[in-house]
């Protein structure tokens, strides 16, 4: 994807909002910052600690990384608490 391509795409994001299909299939609107538990150890967190993420950006290859305590953290590392 090339820079022009991805701003283009962010012009459209929202660092401080994700959006998440529930297994009920109702979407929901996640506000920054909001909890996730960390289902195996990254950097400086240890499984199933709950931290907050501070906000959502994406890769240059689209996938989606959580900021935490001012690192940046694959998304696939966590699982979302709803409520």
């Amino acid at each position: 994807m090339s820079d022009k391509q991805l701003a283009e795409l962010l012009k459209y994001c929202n660092p401080r909002i994700l959006y998440v299909v529930t297994l009920n299939n109702i979407l929901k609107q996640l506000f920054c910052p909001f909890e996730v538990r960390v289902i195996q150890d990254v950097g400086e967190l240890e499984r199933d600690q709950i931290v907050n993420v501070d906000l959502v950006k994406i890769t240059y290859e689209l996938t989606t990384v959580y900021i935490v305590k001012g690192k940046a953290y694959f998304y696939y590392h966590f699982e979302i608490l709803l409520d």
